[in-house]
């Protein structure tokens, strides 16, 4: 006679992130009767928070949500360590090309427009789990050994714990590197990874020693640096690329920052030192 019994298999853990469950009735009833594991939350904050303190195999994230939308959520998840790896899947009820574009470069690796069949939402969480499948490590050592709370924003000013602030500055980072000729303007930034702009001029101030302004300044200089040793592109053609309004303006900032002009920079062939 044995004592033991075999440990049941992990069934798989699903997050679905939407304001009200009652139009995903159908799916969830489905989701339920395959074996998964559900967890819900009503709003983008909530379900960042209870991805990084639970082991989520994948996320179904309405891409409307009230006080945050549902990209400021993926942009926190894709850049904590402890969620990057999660696959996200946005439910959206517009057909627009723009919106499916932008939930794929906010970190999605699909896009469902509502109304859909459950069977075709099912299909496709069954393709990306089976994609995701493969050894990843989904938490950092930091965040182990870190209590959740500490992850939480902690009052009502929004003065967080290190973690949070860390994933802030790291999803602003993303969007501002994305396109250095069309960076946003602060409080938008701010809004598009889910806090405002006086708590990211803090995070910034804090983590990386310079303001937003600075930041964005120094990356378009860098970027600027390595196109004019490592392309054939037009002094004003790379002014344009990395956002300044004229050659002029590029010119004086760049001399300024590398004490150097653009094109003693690319006559030396050699990066000068900052």
């Amino acid at each position: 006679m044995s004592y033991w019994s075999p440990q049941e298999p992990r069934r798989v853990h699903l997050l679905v992130v939407a304001e009200g469950v009652d139009e995903l009735e159908p799916l969830l009833e489905t989701l339920r009767d395959t074996g998964y594991r559900i967890t819900l939350a009503f709003d983008a904050m909530e379900g960042y928070r209870r991805a990084t303190t639970l082991q989520m195999d994948l996320v179904l994230l309405d891409v409307r949500l009230s006080s945050t939308d549902g990209f400021a959520a993926c942009r926190l998840l894709k850049a904590d360590p402890a969620t990057a790896d999660i696959p996200v899947i946005f439910l959206t009820s517009s057909a627009s090309l723009e919106e499916r574009l932008a939930g794929l470069r906010a970190g999605a690796v699909d896009c469902i427009v509502k109304p859909f069949d459950p069977a075709e939402v099912m299909a496709r969480i069954e393709i990306h789990l089976r994609l995701a499948e493969a050894p990843r490590s989904r938490i950092a050592p930091a965040a182990k050994s870190a209590p959740p709370t500490e992850r939480l924003e902690t009052n009502g000013d929004g003065a967080p714990g290190s973690d949070m602030d860390r994933v802030l500055m790291q999803a602003a980072e993303r969007l501002i590197l994305a396109d250095l000729s069309h960076v946003l303007p602060l409080r938008e930034l701010a809004a598009r990874v889910g806090t405002h702009e006086k708590r990211l001029s803090r995070v910034f101030k804090e983590l990386a020693n310079r303001t937003v302004f600075e930041f964005i300044r120094e990356a378009r200089l860098q970027e600027a640096q390595r196109l004019l040793l490592e392309s054939a592109m037009r002094i004003e053609e790379i002014a344009a690329a990395v956002g300044f309004s004229s050659a002029a303006n590029f010119a004086t900032a760049f001399r300024e920052y590398f004490d150097c002009t653009p094109s003693a920079c690319r006559q030396a062939g050699r990066a000068p030192d900052a």
